[in-house]
């Protein structure tokens, strides 16, 4: 007999209060950082997204190296959380790491106001992985698309941008909307301070629901579509066979740009779904991971939006336009990168990491059919993520449906009081090059025991 997918809520409870009795009393040198952080820090936290980690406080780390985390207590943890991604190729690698000391020690020059004979390399490397010829750099995957949708917005013509409901592209202005229950786009629920109503911005449809893509495109008012390949922000949210060739010729019938953020879905190879998939975006950005922990992002062109820029006479793109930043392709950044892609986030590595992803959906799923839940787990790559509903969702609205913020912190804790730590916004694992068969498998055991204590 099918369990379902959620259990008793009031032995949830009682097993939550059971796990954060369990957590206070195992890190109290966290607890006390805590409070002093609270003193003169948002919240206690350097960024606020930092107090959503299940415990009544954030876990404050010692040493992290490839994907074991140490905290102050002295508990040391294996990592699937990485980051959210801006750790994939493991805490401090070797090849970042040195790169770094020597851009530092050796050669010096954190940050000059010039471009360093690493930043070539890294533009011919990202062009060779994603197809796009040209490059250039930011301090994070936010700033990468809001200057590709300036970019957009300013060589089109056009007043709108296109985003997906459930979406997650960083702080940027336009994509901070949604779906009202009336299908009318509002503000993203709990949004801080839009600067102006979406309304004005944006445009707003259902992932997979190529049918509205093309209706809201056919005015020809939207100068770009930014999306990833699959949502990432909300649990996976895989594309439905000829969702993304439908979108790609949609927006070509148009006129509409294409912007691909691949953040997130590089973890389906060392070019993200756009080689892996064989996708054709006008402009594709990408951020976190590229720098090995150092921040950086990236966005890079096509030919076509090339020389759409360079035909630009009214656009001020050095200075005063709104697209750059001091410290945007600073040499120490720009080091980091060079050895992240050519030492650390090799095809070999990502082979290696897709499999023990592999391995992970495949123990979960074997816990969920033992135990007949109404689960199931998505995996794109190297990340495999869990939904608590019977098939993977194929819209951001039913991803969003099934959260269960209850379930979640249960999960999450109990994983972290056993020495595992799970991305704290939602169930996400990620592989980096460190990860072994058997962390997996510890994975695949401890959570094994949460769904017995919750069903059993």
């Amino acid at each position: 007999m099918d369990r379902g997918s959620f259990p008793d809520r009031r032995r949830l409870g009682s097993l939550i209060e059971q796990e954060r009795a369990a957590f206070q009393s195992a890190n109290p040198r966290s607890h006390r950082l805590h409070e002093e952080g609270r003193r003169s820090l948002i919240g206690g936290v350097p960024m606020p997204w930092m107090t959503e980690w299940a415990g009544d406080v954030p876990l404050y780390f010692s040493e992290a190296r490839g994907d074991r985390i140490t905290d102050v207590d002295g508990h040391t943890y294996i990592d699937f959380g990485l980051g959210d991604t801006g750790a994939m190729p493991g805490h401090s690698p070797g090849a970042t790491v040195d790169a770094v000391i020597d851009r530092i020690k050796a050669r010096g020059g954190i940050t000059t106001m010039m471009p360093s004979e690493d930043a070539p390399v890294v533009g011919a490397e990202l062009a060779r992985r994603f197809g796009l010829p040209y490059w250039q750099f930011t301090l994070s995957a936010t700033d990468a698309n809001r200057f590709a949708l300036r970019m957009c917005r300013q060589i089109q013509q056009r007043p709108y941008v296109l985003v997906f409901n459930w979406c997650y592209h960083g702080s940027v202005d336009e994509t901070v909307a949604a779906l009202g229950r009336d299908g009318r786009v509002i503000p993203r629920p709990g949004s801080v301070g839009p600067q102006v109503d979406p309304v004005a911005t944006t445009r707003v449809a259902e992932f997979n629901d190529l049918d509205r893509v093309r209706h809201l495109l056919a005015d020809r008012q939207v100068a770009a579509v930014l999306t990833e390949p699959a949502l990432t922000n909300v649990g996976i949210v895989l594309p439905q066979p000829g969702f993304l060739d439908g979108l790609t010729e949609a927006c070509r019938r148009t006129g509409t740009l294409l912007v691909i953020d691949e953040t997130h879905t590089i973890s389906a190879g060392p070019g993200g779904c756009t080689a892996a998939w064989g996708l054709e975006p006008d402009v594709v950005t990408v951020g976190k991971w590229l720098g090995g922990g150092v921040p950086i992002g990236a966005y890079g062109v096509s030919q076509r939006v090339a020389d759409a820029l360079a035909a630009d006479e009214t656009g001020d793109y050095e200075d005063w336009g709104g697209i750059g930043g001091t410290l945007a392709g600073n040499p120490l950044s720009l080091a980091a990168a060079r050895a992240t892609l050519h030492d650390v986030l090799t095809e070999a590595a990502f082979s290696d990491m897709i499999a023990r992803a592999t391995r992970f959906t495949e123990g979960v799923e074997a816990v969920i059919d033992q135990a007949r839940l109404g689960w199931c787990v998505v995996q794109l790559g190297c990340r495999a993520e869990y939904h608590f509903c019977p098939s993977p969702p194929r819209t951001g609205s039913q991803a969003g449906a099934v959260i269960d913020d209850d379930l979640d912190r249960y999960m999450h804790l109990f994983a972290m009081n056993r020495g595992l730590l799970m991305t704290p916004f939602h169930n996400m694992a990620l592989m980096c090059p460190e990860t072994t068969d058997g962390d997996v498998d510890r994975h695949t055991e401890i959570f094994a025991e949460a769904v017995e204590q919750l069903f059993g």
